[in-house]
């Protein structure tokens, strides 16, 4: 299966199955499955939840790999600000925000487009912030081997937001720091420039 792999064509048997799980929560919740505004709204629930955890049937490891490329460069690269929404695993609401990404090299660079689409993969499972955030780090250090490896992910969730404390301006910061990005100097700076606006 290719890791690239759009779920844009769905398993009917599944879809099937899952859509009449929808329909059930849909009638004990005290709704009418049946009427008009609500027909569809089973298997559409379906192919969204199939479509927002397509990561379990990807590889990010493949991704990496099929776009490595030796280089003589040994300098921070940092992508900042890609956009993710992922699925919380404790309430299955949603949680969005952005990733930022740094690595340092060592004799292998990724494809810059690589970097959001392995974030795409992680986010698309059932997660905690926490977990995706080990993820996209031990993904990039353990494929690529650069000599350090950074993430930040600063993301809003919605189980916070719209039910419990129903905190609607509350953001949720996590890090995660390998090899050289361990010291506090190349920490430093990484932390600096992502919150810099360079334009």
């Amino acid at each position: 299966m290719s890791p690239y792999r759009n779920l844009e064509e769905y398993n009917m048997e599944i879809t099937d199955e899952i859509k009449e799980k929808f329909s059930s929560v849909i009638d004990e919740i005290g709704e009418d499955k049946n009427r008009e505004g609500l027909l569809k709204t089973p298997e559409r629930a379906a192919k969204a939840m199939l479509f927002l955890t397509q990561g379990y049937k990807q590889s990010a490891e493949e991704i990496l790999q099929g776009a490595m490329f030796r280089e003589n460069y040994d300098d921070m690269v940092i992508i900042k600000d890609i956009e993710l929404y992922s699925l919380c695993e404790h309430h299955m609401l949603p949680f969005f925000g952005k990733a930022h990404v740094a690595y340092i090299p060592d004799g292998h660079i990724v494809g810059l487009s690589k970097i959001p689409r392995i974030v795409d993969v992680f986010a698309r499972r059932l997660q905690v912030q926490e977990r995706l955030t080990h993820d996209i780090l031990e993904c990039i250090n353990n494929t690529l081997k650069p000599k350090g490896v950074a993430v930040v992910i600063e993301a809003s969730h919605m189980c916070m937001m719209m039910r419990g404390v129903q905190k609607q301006n509350s953001v949720t910061t996590t890090s995660g720091f390998r090899g050289q990005f361990e010291k506090i100097e190349t920490r430093n700076e990484f932390l600096k420039l992502i919150s810099s606006d360079l334009s």
